[in-house]
Order: C-alpha cells, then structure tokens, then sequence
C-alpha cells in the first residue's frame, strides 16, 4: 500500500509513513479545529484495540473533551503515582518517562532507541539502582567503554540519562547534581570526541605567481589566442 491514510471509519485511520512504518491514528475535529492523535504501531495495537480506542475517543468529543490532554493528564498521573513512590528504580523510571513522551514522538524508530540502548548501556548497570543512589561512578561505568569506540551512542546514552534524572529530580525522587551532565563535570575525566576534520581550501593564487615553466613559443600562442577571442 502507498503511503497515506486509509479510513477504518469513525475516525480511525490506518497511516502508513514514507519509510512503511504503519501506525493507527484518530482524527477529531473540536472547536472547529481538526487535530490527530496516535494510538500506537500496527506492531503493538491491534485493529480491535485500535477501535476500541477510537470508540473512548469519539465520546470524549461528544461530551466536549479533548482525548489529548485527556490522555495526558492520564498519563501525568501515573507519573504522579510513581513519585509517591521514593524507591524507584532507574528502570521503573526510564520506562516511566517512554511511556509519557511516546505518544508525542511520532518516529517509530525514536521509541526503540530509546528504550534501546538503555537496555543494552545502562540497564546492566543501574537498572536496579534506585534513582536517588546513581552517582557519578556508575554513570562512568556506563559510558568509559563505549566512548570512544561508539562516541555517537555514548552522547545519546548520556543524553537520555541525564533526561531522565532531572525528570526525577523534578519528582522529587533526587536531590542535588546531576552525575549525567557533561558541561563542568563528565567533561574533566571523560576524553574529547575526536571531530571530523575539517577540508579548508587554499585561497587561489593570482597567476603570476604560480611557478610553471612554460615555453616562450606557446606562452605567445597562448596570449594570441586569448586576444582573437
């Protein structure tokens, strides 16, 4: 199938992205403005589910609720009743803060990432560490292998562990720095990536001072032709 969408009915639609990634999505207009949700890949959400969902959704619209930022205070209060919970693990909250950013990361392939190269970089590390003992040491442990043999995946691991802690910090499952942030910190005891050499062209020379030797006879042949032109 081409890309586009393809109406099940009732708003929900069947996507098939550029790259054939296919995902289910429901259209609703409210307040005369049309807007589109993500339910989720075909991979994850079956048709029936995908109806399922869309049917919740339709009468949200009917009542004059917006399914959107329904979901998302749905999804703010489940991260709510993880923070009452002060034992978290590093795990309990990357998988938390996937969860509440997933429907706002419309590439398939960024969701995967994510959960990833935690699995295979930091997980085995401080997957079971609550958030509140992970220390500068661990984070370390993590990243030394890999960065310089895999510095593009190292910078992404580090960025996706930094984010997720200051999203615990903001829950107050953490206090103090973050042992993830590179500025003033990793920066002193992890080496510099080495950067892609830049090409820098010599500016031309007139032509008089180019060096080349070249016979009188052809010089003037060269000179005449130049002026019959």
């Amino acid at each position: 199938m081409a890309p586009g969408h393809y109406a099940d009915g009732g708003g929900l639609y069947l996507q098939i992205a550029g790259s054939g990634a296919r995902s289910w999505v429901f259209r609703f207009k409210l307040n005369g403005r049309v807007r589109e949700m993500g339910l989720g890949p075909v991979s994850r959400v079956s048709l029936g589910e995908a109806r399922k969902l869309a049917t919740g959704y339709r009468e949200m619209v009917r009542d004059q609720i917006d399914p959107i930022l329904a979901r998302r205070e749905q999804q703010r209060r489940q991260l709510l009743d993880i923070s009452a919970d002060a034992n978290v693990t590093f795990r309990e909250a990357a998988e938390a803060y996937i969860r509440a950013r997933e429907p706002e990361w419309r590439n398939r392939k960024h969701v995967q990432q994510w959960g990833n190269t935690l699995k295979t970089y930091a997980y085995p590390v401080i997957g079971e560490v609550r958030v509140r003992n992970i220390d500068t040491a661990m984070i370390m442990r993590i990243l030394q292998p890999i960065w310089t043999k895999k510095a593009e995946t190292a910078r992404r691991v580090r960025g996706r562990i930094k984010a997720i802690l200051d999203a615990e910090t903001v829950l107050g499952h953490r206090t103090g720095s973050n042992p993830a942030r590179y500025v003033d910190h990793l920066q002193l005891v992890l080496p510099r990536s080495k950067k892609r050499s830049q090409v820098r062209h010599h500016p031309a020379l007139p032509w008089e001072d180019i060096n080349v030797s070249v016979p009188a006879d052809e010089l003037a042949a060269g000179l005449d032709m130049s002026v019959r032109c």
